[in-house]
Order: structure tokens, then C-alpha cells, then sequence
């Protein structure tokens, strides 16, 4: 009798984010109070954000730019017309008992953006996840619970309301990701992006963005979507990462043990690295959307839609298309120079000035960015001017100096010397004329060293030309010198 073999089913995960992004206006979306992170509770506010009886919201102009802006660096179609909803909810950290927001039509749709994802062997994979929405809206206040970072357990809480109107664009993805890795990805590369257009910081520790996951897995093979269930509480990339893989590893066991996925808002516990049960998800009936009455419609012209489309600078993934297939740079360089706009435009400027590109990228990416982080600074803090960093390329190929010379001389190059005063007199001797005597010196200078070289000690060939190094003070061709000292001791 033949037992039959159990076939273990393979799940996949459908992952989508909603990410809200807090723009980088002075002032709030409807009012004229600061936007300032950090200030002291229920300062930064005003009769407009508190609700006040009597009186209305007004739009700011900066944040239909930035947010128009963000739609078109993002491939989404820009609607020339869209309005703004009433999103009806009680919470303690919403003045108004309602949330200006926008629904049915948002001011960008239909859009998407390149992931790259580099495995060990350096090889870069791509993929465009969708965007369904970008929408503008304004920000809640922030509660502070005592005695608990949540409501349940807590003794008390406290509401600070200055983070209430500051202007959020909230980005919806298409349910296009599929792991935890991905789904980091494509946030950092969200935040480059939005960095990159100056938008906004993209900081997540202070909460300028904040992303939400909904996910649900589905046998392989199977079209029908899973049960949904959302995340919230992330604050960093790689707690993205981790929620994801450990909310699909509970999904499945779930499903396998013959439980039903309920449909609920689960909160990330960073401490024990869990998900726990919030509440029960709401869906979009429950918050009574209308057309916010007191605030007229929004018209985008063609003038002014081509304005701020010529103002975008140059994105992430061109940066990492151009550096790869252009220039022959490793996907490794490429994303490393591209994480931050002002690194990518040192590197662009040193490239103009002459500059070798891959040199210059090893320098950039290696010694001045171990430097950076070893003292806490950006690249802006350092005076080693991209022409600077060309001209000291430049000798090191002609060889008018070596490359640990260059390195030696680094902290003073960062510190503002030029080149041609840190170098002075220091140029490499490359003339086998002069080389010669002194290779000889050092050879009748070590008579024992010699006899164990030519007994089959030749690891000593470094000893030769390190004494070579160190009489002519480094300046000794490195190339020549090794030539030379193989020849003397071989002759």
C-alpha cells in the first residue's frame, strides 16, 4: 500500500505601500504657521489649523508645486483639474474632527518608478513598481502617551498639535512588490527621489516620511488577491524589511494552521521584532468623504505644468543609467554616487574637470567617503574641490605622483590645500638614470637580505624596493622601481 505524498503548497506575498510624505514648505498647507520640527508643544499653531469656529483654509501655493513636481517625477499623469475632500474621523490629534484630503480626484494618477536591486556578484535587477495615486493633505496632531509608547497600557495622554496642517503628499503603489527587500527598496528609492527635487527631507526618524504596508499572501499561481492586512509604526528602511518577511512567515503558518486572515491595522513592535493586532481596518465608506466646501478646485495650466516640469533635475535612475552605461561604472558606484544629489554633482563636476571616472569614483565612494563618515560630515563640509580631486587624478595617471603618495596627503587636500602646495616637491623620480645608483646602494647595503633572495627568498624583493621607497622619501616611480630591483637581483 502506497502512501500519498503531501505536496507542500508555495505562497507569495502582495505587498503595496502608502507613504506619506511631509513637503518642505516654511509654512502649513492652509495656514501661515511654521512648519518647524522640534518646536515646543502647541506653539506652532493657529485659529486656521485648531479649527476654530469662523474661519477658512487657504492653499498653498508651494504645495501644489511640490506636489505637481512630485507627480511628474514620478511618471504620473497630472490631472488639470482635482479638487480637495472632507475625510469625516474623530481622533483627539484632529482639531476639526475632519482631515482635508483629496479622493476621487487626486492631482496625480498613474504613475511609476525603477527599483534596482545589486546581488553579491555586483549584478544590477530592475523593476518598475506602479504608482496607483499621489494626493495632497494635511497632517494630524501627534499624541504622547504616559506610561506606554500606545494608547493600551498607557496612564495618560498628551496632544501636541503643531504637526496638525503641515502639508503631506501620500503616494499609493500598485501592489507590484513581492518581498520585504523590494519593498525597502522601493521607500529609499521614493526618498531619494523626493530628496533630489528638494520636496522634501525625506527624514524618517522625525517623521517627515512615514510609510504603511498592506499585505496579504495568495497560493502561487492563484489571481484572487489574499485577505489584506496593514502595518504601521515603521520608522526605518530595514524595519520595513523585517515587518514585511515576518508578517508573510505569519500569514502562511496562519493559513496553514487553518485560521482565516482577518482584514485589520497591525502595529510594528520594533522591540519584539512582532506584529500585534491594532484594530480592525476601516474601509472607505466609513470616513464619509464630501467635496471640502471651502476650498475652490484646482486648474493646472499647460504654462505652468511645462514650468515645473522644466525645473526637474535630473533623477536617481538616469544618474544610475548614465554612470552604468555611459561612463562604465559598476551598478555598485552608481548607486552609491546617486544616494545623495550633492555627492552625484561632485562627481559629475570632477568628471568635467577632466577627472577619470572610475578613478574618481573610487575616490569618492572609498577614501573621502570613509573620512566623511569617520568625522559625521557631508561632502559640502569639506574644501577639496572637484577640480582639485580632477587635478590630483590626473598627476596620479601621468605619473607625476603615486597613489599613496595622494592618499598620505588626503587630510590635507580635505582641508583645503591645493594640490600643486601639497605635492611640491614631491614628484616622482622616473628616471631610471637616477633610480639605478640608488637601487645598487640598497642592494650592497644588504648583503644577507641578497643571499637569502637569491637562496629562494623572493618575498625579499618587497624589502628592496620598500628601502628604495623609504631613501628617496617615497618618491621613487613604484612601477620603475620594481622593475629595476627585479633586474639588479636577477643579474
Amino acid at each position: 500500500m502506497t502512501s500519498a505524498t503531501t505536496v507542500k503548497t508555495e505562497y507569495e506575498a502582495i505587498i503595496g505601500l502608502e507613504t506619506h510624505c511631509q513637503l518642505s514648505t516654511n509654512t502649513k498647507i492652509f495656514s501661515t504657521s511654521s512648519t518647524a520640527f522640534g518646536a515646543d508643544p502647541n506653539t506652532n499653531i493657529d485659529p486656521v489649523c485648531m479649527g476654530l469656529p469662523g474661519v477658512l483654509p487657504v492653499l498653498n501655493q508651494k504645495v501644489l508645486e511640490y506636489a505637481v513636481k512630485a507627480g511628474l517625477a514620478l511618471n504620473c499623469q497630472i490631472a488639470r483639474y482635482s479638487k480637495f475632500d472632507r475625510k469625516q474621523y474623530f481622533y483627539p490629534d484632529l482639531p476639526k474632527n475632519y482631515q482635508i484630503s483629496q479622493y476621487d480626484l487626486p492631482i496625480a494618477e498613474h504613475g511609476w518608478l525603477e527599483i534596482e536591486l545589486v546581488d553579491a556578484e555586483g549584478k544590477p535587477t530592475r523593476k518598475r513598481i506602479g504608482i496607483t495615486r499621489l494626493h495632497m493633505e494635511e497632517d494630524a496632531g501627534k499624541l504622547v502617551h504616559a506610561g506606554s509608547d500606545r494608547l493600551s497600557g498607557s496612564t495618560y495622554s498628551l496632544v501636541d498639535y503643531n504637526r496638525a496642517g503641515v502639508p503631506l503628499v501620500e503616494i499609493v503603489s500598485e501592489p507590484d512588490l513581492r518581498s520585504g527587500l523590494e519593498a525597502a527598496e522601493y521607500a529609499e528609492e521614493l526618498r531619494r527621489i523626493v530628496r533630489y527635487l528638494g520636496v522634501s527631507d525625506g527624514n524618517m526618524q522625525e517623521g517627515s516620511l512615514r510609510c504603511d504596508v498592506n499585505i496579504s499572501v495568495r497560493p502561487v499561481g492563484r489571481k484572487e488577491f489574499g485577505t489584506k492586512v496593514e502595518i504601521k509604526n515603521m520608522n526605518s528602511f530595514s524595519a520595513i524589511q523585517r515587518a514585511i518577511d515576518y508578517e508573510i512567515e505569519r500569514q502562511i503558518a496562519a493559513i496553514e494552521a487553518g485560521d482565516r486572515i482577518i482584514q485589520e491595522t497591525r502595529l510594528w513592535e520594533e522591540g519584539a521584532q512582532r506584529t500585534s493586532s491594532m484594530r480592525v481596518k476601516e474601509g472607505s465608506s466609513d470616513y464619509r468623504y464630501f467635496p471640502e466646501p471651502d476650498l475652490a478646485p484646482i486648474e493646472v495650466s499647460d504654462a505652468q505644468l511645462d514650468k515645473w516640469r522644466s525645473e526637474l533635475p535630473e533623477l536617481p535612475a538616469q544618474k544610475r543609467h548614465h554612470y552604468e552605461n555611459e561612463l562604465g561604472l559598476s551598478a555598485y558606484d552608481g548607486r552609491v554616487l546617486t544616494e545623495d544629489r550633492v555627492v552625484a554633482e561632485y562627481f559629475e563636476a570632477a568628471i568635467a574637470a577632466g577627472a577619470n571616472p572610475k578613478a574618481a569614483a573610487n575616490w569618492i565612494t572609498q577614501d573621502i567617503t570613509a573620512y566623511l563618515n569617520k568625522q559625521k560630515l557631508s561632502i559640502t563640509a569639506i574644501a577639496l574641490t572637484p577640480t582639485n580631486l580632477a587635478d590630483i587624478i590626473t598627476r596620479i595617471e601621468t605619473g607625476k605622483i603615486s597613489n599613496a603618495q595622494a592618499k598620505e596627503k588626503l587630510p590635507d587636500l580635505l582641508s583645503g590645500i591645493p594640490p600643486e602646495k601639497a605635492f611640491a616637491g614631491q614628484e616622482l623620480i622616473t628616471d631610471p638614470g637616477v633610480l639605478e645608483p640608488i637601487v645598487d646602494e640598497v642592494i650592497a647595503d644588504n648583503p644577507k637580505e641578497l643571499e637569502k633572495y637569491r637562496n629562494g627568498n623572493i618575498n625579499l624583493k618587497g624589502f628592496f624596493v620598500g628601502q628604495v621607497l623609504k631613501k628617496t622619501g617615497k618618491r621613487a616611480d613604484p612601477k620603475l622601481t620594481n622593475e629595476l630591483v627585479e633586474k639588479k637581483l636577477n643579474g
